[in-house]
């Protein structure tokens, strides 16, 4: 098997890197020689991944956070488009967020990872698709594999991506801490949301995540019900409401115990519309693919049944 690496050097604040050592040798021993490629910047993991696609890898590994592995499965998936090659995904997890690898259920650890990529087998799982508005006002459009989102997770995202602390505090703390300060600051926007040929629904929001895997935001399970493998999206409204109600109700999603809060609706579909509503520009919510924020509103995510080979 030809396999390809993609590493991002600062992930998890470059632990990954001083580790490549025992990375590499663990690689080495399961898969044999491997083609390593490093990012230098952000956007560098999907053209990275079309490379080695094009250059003929059956398994392409991810190795980083969240980021890395969703930029890696759109260059696969933009590649298995334009050239009909088809290579797998793997995952060696470090990152400030590993939501997507905790919803597989990965083991921690480089050489367990590295062992259970080259122990699994290949398997079909759906990918996403958004087209939204970038930074620059310009119509963009990339893949995603565990969750996209508009509101709060947004402005978590961009916040936690500028925190200096990223790297060096745990996880789970940069992000509930960044999730409550954001809140605080948060205006509660107004979208109309339309799933499927369904009515229009016009919501004012805290959040609208639009899920094909469990986890996002460094632990929280916001669908507890996705599945990677049903061909269809589950999509989590979070209403507007008493702020403090909501910080306090923020420990419901780490253990998926929201389905029945009052301020909280869970819907399924293949493809979902979110507009602003009123004035597009205080109503433009910011979105969340995979952990970046690119861009927001509108936006419109479709799935994409059986897209992805994932080995893991």
């Amino acid at each position: 098997m030809k396999v390809g690496v993609v590493l991002n050097p600062i992930a998890g604040g470059g632990r990954l890197k001083r580790h490549w050592a025992q990375a590499a040798a663990s690689l080495k021993t399961n898969f044999g020689d491997f083609d390593l490629r490093e990012t230098q910047a952000s956007g560098d993991a999907e053209r990275l991944a079309i490379d080695l696609a094009a250059g003929g890898c059956e398994l392409v590994i991810a190795a980083g956070g969240d980021g890395t592995a969703s930029e890696v499965a759109d260059g696969l998936l933009q590649a298995q488009s334009e050239t009909g090659h088809e290579s797998a995904l793997g995952l060696l997890p470090c990152g400030t967020g590993i939501d997507f690898a905790r919803g597989l259920g990965m083991p921690r650890g480089i050489s367990a990872s590295v062992k259970h990529i080259a122990d699994a087998k290949g398997r079909k799982i759906d990918a996403g698709r958004i087209c939204y508005i970038d930074d620059h006002g310009a119509l963009a459009s990339r893949h995603f594999i565990n969750i996209a989102s508009l509101g709060l997770s947004g402005a978590t995202d961009r916040a936690v991506n500028a925190d200096k602390r990223k790297g060096r505090i745990s996880v789970k703390a940069l992000f509930f801490w960044r999730t409550v300060l954001e809140f605080l600051r948060y205006r509660f926007q107004d979208v109309r949301i339309t799933i499927d040929d369904g009515e229009p629904v016009e919501v004012r929001m805290a959040l609208v995540a639009v899920a094909n895997g469990k986890f996002f935001g460094g632990g929280m399970m916001i669908a507890p019900d996705a599945d990677l493998s049903d061909g269809q999206f589950d999509i989590v409204i979070v209403r507007a409401a008493n702020k403090l109600g909501l910080i306090r109700d923020i420990r419901l999603l780490y253990g998926g115990r929201h389905r029945n809060h009052p301020a909280i609706t869970i819907l399924r579909g293949r493809k979902v519309l979110v507009e602003p509503l009123g004035d597009a520009e205080k109503n433009g919510a910011l979105v969340d693919i995979d952990g970046e924020s690119p861009g927001r509103i509108p936006a419109t995510f479709e799935i994409l049944p059986g897209a992805l080979t994932l080995r893991g």
